[in-house]
């Protein structure tokens, strides 16, 4: 299989050594030619992923005229990217699978925004407690591939699933991208209250209205509640909102320390 990544960060290099543990060959392609200058010559990706081999079946593409034809393009840029991204994917029928989380400037989802570029494509989004840091480390984890396409939805688990990776399936795409996006803000308000010093009593309930507020307005979007009760909701929120990993919480953390911004 050949799968095209786009976005080389901590994430997008995370999927990257994933998909080539399983004997994929991968493009990765990203903005930062330096970074991928390091990654093509010191297999490592020392500004995100430092200290973890980059296999060889991964290949950091400096121009865009060699990501060439792919089985599967995966989408892992931070949201403000998406319509670049989105961009670089051929108008022929393709096989996308969104991996970032988040909004566009505009509130929406991305998969919506990547459709709009591409109306051809067949889409899914991948999605769950996904630090990346513990996917390279081969920690047990689990993911959602979520289409309105079943066949789709299967086709990325069956890309993605291995040892340590479980992936689950599911119809609903909006949820599931809903849940990885507003996860981030309770991620950051948790970090917040642990920044002021409340204790977890006061997380503990930040948390569960944080869901709560999360699943209604999912409804009103027409997902499904399973699917914020399940790996992509509460599964992302917990591991999210509690972990150092996480830098959702690390700002939001800071913050509540009186650190700057800026």
């Amino acid at each position: 299989m050949r799968v095209a990544v786009i976005g080389a960060g901590s994430w997008g290099t995370a999927l990257a050594i994933l998909l080539a543990r399983k004997g994929a060959s991968v493009g990765l392609f990203g903005r930062n030619t330096s970074d991928l200058a390091t990654i093509r010559d010191l297999r490592e990706n020392r500004h995100y992923l430092p200290g973890f081999s980059v296999p060889e079946g991964v290949e950091a593409i400096t121009g865009l005229g060699e990501l060439g034809e792919a089985d599967l393009w995966v989408i892992a840029v931070p949201s403000p990217g998406i319509r670049w991204a989105a961009s670089l994917i051929p108008e022929t029928p393709s096989k996308v699978v969104v991996a970032s989380k988040g909004l566009d400037g505009a509130g929406r989802l991305l998969g919506d925004v990547l459709s709009e570029v591409r109306p051809a494509a067949k889409l899914a989004a991948l999605s769950g407690p996904n630090l990346a840091i513990e996917i390279v480390r081969g920690i047990p984890t689990a993911a959602v591939s979520a289409s309105e396409d079943d066949e789709v939805a299967e086709y990325v688990r069956d890309a993605f699933i291995g040892p340590s990776y479980r992936v689950y399936l599911s119809n609903d795409r909006v949820g599931v991208e809903l849940a990885g996006a507003l996860k981030n803000v309770l991620a950051i308000a948790a970090g917040i209250s642990d920044g002021l010093g409340f204790g977890d009593n006061t997380k503990g309930a930040l948390l569960a209205r944080g869901l709560h507020e999360m699943t209604s307005l999912g409804l009103a979007m027409g997902s499904r509640v399973e699917t914020f009760m399940g790996i992509a909701g509460v599964g992302d929120l917990f591991a999210t909102a509690a972990s150092t990993l996480s830098r959702n919480y690390r700002v939001g953390r800071a913050i509540g320390e009186g650190a700057p911004l800026l």
